[in-house]
């Protein structure tokens, strides 16, 4: 997670026991959090860890309190977190920033990187100190029962590794968040963002980075042409931005009949003849890939609990302590895939890169590196030992599998069954 030149510059330590402290002090998810939702094996882990500490079996390494994993750890030097941040930010030394986004050929279009850009809210503990920067959001019968935080981030689709990361109080919407995360977009980009980042304003302040946009819109949007396109399209102004206006009805058939949805899409990418308005529909699907990003650092990580830091300070050490372990995981994911030419990211289970991941932190296993680095390493070699299956085309809906009440949110009924599905895609044009 540090290269090595922060290892004895800042800290005096050597390499191997510098990684074992960073470990046991600036993530300390990865020492409770993580094992706790690795399974069987991170459970039966878990408590191993708490009474041994994150530094087993490694001399003059003292190990973790539990009590610091609720608190901000004074004992992590500032040189040594500032290079956290800069890697799991995106603002490193590759162009697009951390590793894993910049090593896969998975995630481009035409020549452009293809991220997506989404806010989610997490909840931290409701303690006095907490409640003075976190606010519980309010609810249709009352409020929320914890304080929430909101974060912002920028993915790259190919490889889910985040490039850019904001965060605080959820009082402060969510566009605030995503303009600060402007700075992380570069020229060659294509940003991908669902109807909320819609906003003229904020549209044009990203254009400004030199990244292309595809974000879609309400049906409804009046948005008076100025020019039109050979393939349907047509070309509108949003303040000082140019954007093409794709509409187009998405139609899959199965066995069971027909489903039809309508999207209506922004783009800067203005030329129909280099950018094909079908596959500008088809590509925008790619946006979910963020979604599943959060899945990842929310449920599988974190399991669904709230986060454990008890004052402001320690909450943002733990969320970057969150990105860091999420961020390594996918960097060594992306390795592993890019060792077997043709393997698409996607079928890297991340469940199973967090359990092995445990498994090789209690053990101590790895920590000093060897003359001759394998990229692939003991958590690449489960990864690929337990490959998902290729990607089936989605025929559902995406519901909320765990509603708010115990009892069935769409009825008992569920049609779970997987069907042979055929997309099409047909451009709909409005009048002169």
């Amino acid at each position: 997670m540090v290269s090595p030149t922060d290892s004895g510059a800042s800290s005096g330590l050597p390499l191997c026991r510098w990684r074992v402290r960073l470990a046991a002090s600036a993530v300390p998810a990865f020492s409770s959090e993580c094992l706790r939702s690795g399974g069987a094996d991170g459970a039966r882990c878990s408590g191993r860890m708490e009474s041994e500490g994150a530094a087993v079996g490694v001399e003059g390494v003292e190990p973790s309190r539990r009590e610091g994993h609720r608190d901000l750890n004074p004992r992590l030097p500032v040189p040594p977190r500032s290079r956290i941040h800069s890697w799991t930010h995106g603002t490193s030394t590759e162009e697009y920033g951390p590793p894993a986004a910049a090593t896969a050929v998975a995630g481009w279009w035409r020549g452009l990187r293809v991220v997506a850009i989404d806010g989610t809210l997490l909840s931290v503990p409701d303690s006095p100190a907490n409640l003075t920067v976190f606010t519980r959001q309010r609810l249709g019968n009352g409020t929320a029962g914890y304080p929430q935080l909101r974060l912002a981030a920028l993915v790259a689709c190919g490889t889910r590794s985040v490039i850019g990361a904001a965060f605080g109080p959820a009082a402060t919407g969510e566009l605030e968040y995503a303009r600060r995360l402007a700075a992380d977009l570069r020229a060659g980009m294509l940003l991908l963002g669902d109807r909320n980042f819609a906003a003229a304003a904020l549209l044009n302040h990203f254009a400004a980075t030199g990244a292309d946009l595809l974000v879609r819109c309400k049906s409804g949007r009046n948005l008076p042409p100025v020019a039109r396109c050979r393939d349907g399209s047509f070309l509108a102004r949003l303040g000082a931005l140019t954007v093409r206006v794709i509409d187009a009805e998405d139609s899959i058939v199965t066995s069971q009949g027909t489903r039809t949805g309508h999207y209506r899409l922004l783009t800067t990418l203005t030329d129909p003849g280099v950018h094909p308005a079908g596959e500008l529909v088809r590509l925008y699907h790619e946006r979910w890939e963020i979604e599943t990003a959060y899945a990842e650092l929310k449920s599988t990580i974190l399991g669904g609990r709230v986060l454990r830091a008890r004052t402001p300070a320690g909450i943002e050490q733990e969320m970057w302590a969150l990105l860091v372990v999420y961020q390594a995981l996918r960097t060594v994911m992306v390795d592993a895939t890019d060792s077997v030419p043709g393997t698409d990211p996607d079928r890297a289970g991340f469940t199973t890169a967090l359990a092995a991941a445990g498994d090789q932190l209690v053990l101590a296993a790895g920590i000093a590196a060897d003359t001759v680095i394998d990229l692939v390493g003991a958590i690449g070699r489960h990864v690929l030992a337990h490959l998902l299956p290729a990607r089936r085309v989605r025929t559902k809906d995406r519901i909320v599998k765990r509603a708010i009440s115990k009892y069935n949110a769409r009825g008992p009924a569920i049609d779970r069954t997987t069907y042979k599905a055929t997309i099409s895609i047909t451009m709909v044009t409005s009048s002169p």
